[in-house]
């Protein structure tokens, strides 16, 4: 293989993530206003005895956990790169979604657990204050949800906060009917049947959560990157023969990185192979990739053998 140019190059930033102005405020609104729920709901659940409000109160705990972490994260992620981490901190913003993906499986459990109890051990439920204690819990949930729907796709962290959210909002509705529902016909028994369906609901928002989240923190190809498209995109540069030795992993949340290796025809200028890594470059940014370096080299064997690493 002869190494007859050997160009490193870095990627701009001409189309960087998305600036998420509103980002830090709809977090901090958000805990805000779901710490102030949680604290009702709890007492509530309590002096009533249901364990659909404490199970719904406990999903929203949660959420606040994850709210305040993924602000730390945000936080974190702004600082400089230094001599230890010349990344930063952005890879906490993976680290966060992960914890809060773990966080939500431990309340799965919690409410799991005391769902079961409840069957064996039926109890006593004041329906008609479990029903508007939850539909207040609606206009909550709701309203934070909306604080983070035009950014849920620009962040798997906003995604995640959105999600559960929405979720929560549906779940005290399910709340609402089933407090509406004991309070006419005396069937307690619908109350843990409520929280094994807050469990359910949980598990079905945080599956997906968790699996990004694993994947991101393990180096692996972000979901919304399909590789092959990647690859062809490289192909389709003028001048380009082949790519190989491919990595795409995700430096944070919202920023992707790449190195590859570009098997270009001989014999081009130094100018001329300037400019075939801007268009590269151009096109990886439309695929999300904001960080790219790229080694080309010429290669008379192999041309069309692609290895992706």
């Amino acid at each position: 293989m002869a190494h007859e140019h050997n160009h490193e190059d870095h990627a701009g930033h001409h189309h960087g993530p998305a600036v998420l102005t509103s980002v830090n405020r709809a977090l901090i609104i958000g805990a805000v206003l779901n710490t102030l729920y949680v604290v009702v709901e709890f007492s509530m659940g309590f002096y009533y005895n249901s364990l659909g409000l404490i199970a719904d109160a406990g999903h929203n705990l949660s959420d606040i956990a994850g709210l305040l972490l993924s602000l730390l994260a945000f936080r974190l992620a702004r600082i400089r790169q230094t001599p230890s981490f010349t990344y930063g901190y952005r890879k906490s913003t993976v680290l966060a979604s992960l914890t809060n993906a773990v966080i939500l499986l431990i309340t799965i459990g919690a409410i799991l657990w005391e769902s079961i109890q409840r069957f064996q051990h039926p109890e006593p439920v004041a329906g008609g204050p479990v029903a508007w204690v939850a539909g207040f819990g609606i206009l909550v949930n709701a309203a934070s949800a909306l604080l983070f729907f035009r950014d849920k796709d620009h962040d798997l962290n906003i995604k995640g906060a959105y999600l559960h959210l929405a979720a929560d909002a549906l779940v005290s509705l399910g709340v609402v009917v089933a407090g509406i529902v004991i309070s006419y016909t005396g069937w307690v028994w619908l109350d843990p049947v409520i929280g094994l369906v807050v469990a359910a609901v949980i598990l079905g928002s945080t599956w997906r959560l968790l699996n990004d989240s694993l994947r991101l923190s393990m180096d692996g190809v972000p979901t919304d990157i399909n590789l092959n498209d990647v690859l062809a995109d490289l192909r389709a540069v003028t001048g380009v023969r082949d790519v190989h030795h491919v990595h795409i992993w995700a430096m944070s949340t919202t920023e992707n990185a790449l190195t590859a290796h570009l098997v270009i025809q001989p014999g081009l200028s130094d100018l001329q192979i300037d400019a075939l890594k801007h268009d590269a470059r151009h096109r990886l940014e439309h695929r999300k990739i904001n960080h790219a370096t790229l080694e080309t080299e010429t290669n008379t064997k192999n041309e069309h053998q692609t290895e992706v690493c």
